[in-house]
């Protein structure tokens, strides 16, 4: 399954709803910029190694694009232009004024050092700098980055520049230029959003019952808040394990086996599971934290779920939409669901620019009045025209972004 097809019919599909030009579809429907590069390092036993990378600059017309880079060995092109264009979406559903951008390299982190993962970051940049800056484009973590390698990424910019830059990437440390409260600001926004839903249901969080895939900074954050939430979280799966627990697992023990990189199996009550079995389970939620196409037309109709908080990007392809949306399943989508990333990134973005530093108490107020009001569009929308959420996000993004396109 390509994710940038699944990406393009989710684009078609909102784009009728609200009656497209055929000249801003079409302008929507491809990039702005491919550019790819082989990043070559000496690595540690002296050996020369390339490794391919990307940046895809889907659309700026609401701002500079934004969007993280990711180090993973199953980074292709296809996945890069998706993630870039579901960015351009995410930042214009939020209502921020950037676009939408994603980088990547074809790495296993799991196999280099921390020189040889300074060293690829570095080379990022060295092959990237002409087109990123803090007016142009500004990278931020994804998956298996982190605020080191936007340390790294900021330097090796100034140094090039020749003139400290901090504000060229987001997600950096605090101490040089990172904004309080990025580090759960994805979560952190996706409680928000579900928080709501549960408030407008009328349900109780002490009955709910979640199972969440991945267990990452974003899925083990959410799991997190979700437990404290005093949600029973009675089901986890990583890239390794899927484990189960009908009276509920403690998550707090559960992430402290994850820091210490020790395996989720042979944890005392629980049981081991299928990925199959795991999005069958009867669980209220379902958050879906890890890569793209993991719910399909295969196992959705299994799907028992009343909601599906969509924490990993592009989890959901179009036909699984199709048959949950006919289930009634709630769906908060990826675009709106993890955008409290790219939020506080856009706050450490501005804090950078001038040179100032908001609290956590600040940024957290920030983010939850950017996220609900967010929500509260697409949830209207969606009720008004009586489509899923996912296209009614879309429809909000499309009309903000054609809007800028024709100024």
């Amino acid at each position: 399954m390509n994710p940038f097809d699944n990406a393009l019919q989710q684009l078609t599909k909102a784009a009728a709803i609200i009656k497209l030009s055929p000249e801003i579809l079409k302008k929507l429907s491809v990039p702005d910029k491919i550019i790819t590069a082989n990043l070559a390092i000496k690595k540690d036993d002296n050996t020369l190694e390339i490794y391919e990378g990307y940046r895809v600059q889907y659309n700026n017309a609401r701002g500079p694009y934004k969007g993280g880079i990711r180090f993973h060995p199953q980074v292709d092109i296809a996945e890069v232009k998706a993630l870039a264009f579901w960015m351009s979406i995410k930042t214009a559903v939020v209502d921020i004024p950037m676009g939408g951008a994603k980088g990547g390299v074809v790495i296993d982190t799991k196999t280099l050092s921390a020189n040889e993962l300074e060293k690829i970051s570095r080379a990022w940049v060295g092959a990237f700098k002409d087109l990123i800056g803090p007016d142009k484009d500004i990278p931020a973590p994804d998956v298996y980055t982190n605020p080191q390698t936007m340390a790294w990424m900021a330097d090796e910019y100034s140094k090039l520049v020749g003139e400290k830059q901090l504000g060229v990437v987001t997600g950096k440390p605090l101490d040089m230029g990172g904004s309080k409260g990025r580090g759960p600001a994805t979560a952190k926004g996706g409680m928000f959003v579900l928080s709501d839903l549960v408030a407008k249901r009328s349900w109780n969080p002490k009955n709910m019952s979640v199972a969440i895939q991945g267990l990452g900074n974003v899925g083990g954050g959410m799991a997190k808040f979700l437990f404290d939430g005093g949600y029973k979280v009675v089901a986890v799966a990583d890239s390794k394990n899927v484990i189960y627990k009908e009276g509920g697992l403690n998550i707090n023990e559960i992430l402290t086996r994850k820091e210490n990189k020790q395996s989720l199996s042979g944890l005392p009550d629980t049981k081991e599971i299928s990925l199959e079995e795991f999005f069958a389970l009867p669980v209220d939620v379902l958050v879906p934290a890890a890569l793209e196409n993991q719910i399909t037309a295969d196992n959705a109709p299994s799907i028992k779920a009343k909601v599906i908080l969509e924490m990993g990007n592009g989890p959901t392809t179009p036909e699984a939409d199709e048959i949950l949306f006919a289930k009634g399943v709630e769906v908060i989508p990826d675009v709106l669901a993890n955008a409290g990333g790219v939020t506080v990134s856009y706050f450490e973005w501005l804090q950078n620019k001038a040179d100032q530093y908001w609290s956590e108490e600040e940024v957290s107020t920030k983010l939850k009045d950017k996220m609900i009001d967010a929500w509260q569009k697409v949830f209207d929308i969606a009720k008004e025209k009586r489509i899923d959420y996912r296209t009614a996000a879309f429809v909000l993004a499309i009309e903000r972004i054609a809007e800028a396109m024709k100024e």
